[in-house]
């Protein structure tokens, strides 16, 4: 059996492919939402949060011989944790990691490895800061940010009901919650810029599919400031960045029995 580390819309088209080779899959997922998605196409999912325990126990479990990591390019835990259960249970580990973006050197356009460097640089600059990197480190940005008489924090994230005690905890008011799920098409990124007057944004390079392409090219075109987080930097081993390669490898480890 297979386990599909999944979670992203790329995640879900994968793990379709690998039931059409008639091979064994487990799907896992954080959210019950994400699992939803998962049942609509007949998908075998396990939900919750894993810890290197957890996974290990799900190995275990359910005899998995492969861990197919297909999380999100910014779930650094959750890869290291599979890295590490797989050479523990000596199985095979295979990463589809999505494809990245390359942006124009550009005068409003800043590059930083981490979020705290995000949130350091934000704190020097004036207005709205708009944030789209998601409720799990908000507080980063919430402890640098929220008390600063020059700064105005908006936070754009999934309409969960988790996110909104979190948002109400860290001191973020309702009227400063975007509470909505993507892709933003480029129309409405720019509705959103313009009704917030935002000054900066700070987002992720989550690749095309994410749609963070349309979300900085406007907001460079209306003269917005705008922060980029790198991925982290994590020593996946086998990895490829399309459908046909990974199939491929998940094909040709079954014949040799994982």
């Amino acid at each position: 059996m297979i386990l599909v580390l999944a979670g992203t819309s790329d995640a879900r088209a994968l793990a379709l492919q690998v039931k059409e080779m008639n091979i064994p899959l487990l799907t896992t997922v954080v959210t019950e939402n994400a699992a939803l998605s998962m049942r609509e196409v007949d998908l075998p999912v396990s939900v919750g949060r894993l810890t290197s325990e957890a996974m290990m126990a799900l190995i275990k479990e359910k005899k998995i011989q492969m861990i197919v990591d297909a999380s999100h390019p910014y779930a650094e835990e959750v890869s290291k944790n599979a890295i590490h259960c797989a050479e523990e249970s000596k199985i095979s580990y295979v990463r589809f990691e999505r494809e990245g973006l390359e942006f124009k050197q550009h005068l409003l356009l800043y590059k930083v490895e981490s979020y705290e460097q995000a949130a350091e640089l934000a704190s020097k600059k004036q207005g709205v800061v708009m944030l789209t990197t998601g409720s799990k480190t908000l507080k980063t940005f919430t402890d640098k940010l929220i008390n600063l008489p020059h700064i105005t924090l908006v936070a754009r994230m999934l309409p969960r009901k988790d996110n909104m005690e979190k948002c109400e905890e860290l001191g973020i008011q309702q009227k400063n919650i975007i509470a909505m799920q993507g892709p933003f098409s480029t129309q409405l990124n720019k509705a959103l810029y313009d009704f917030y007057k935002v000054n900066v944004m700070i987002t992720k390079e989550s690749g095309k599919v994410g749609a963070v392409d349309e979300k900085v090219k406007t907001a460079l075109e209306m003269g917005i400031e705008t922060i980029m987080i790198s991925r982290p930097k994590i020593q996946y081993g086998t990895k490829f960045s399309n459908f046909a390669d990974i199939l491929n490898y998940i094909k040709e480890e079954s014949k040799r029995g994982f």
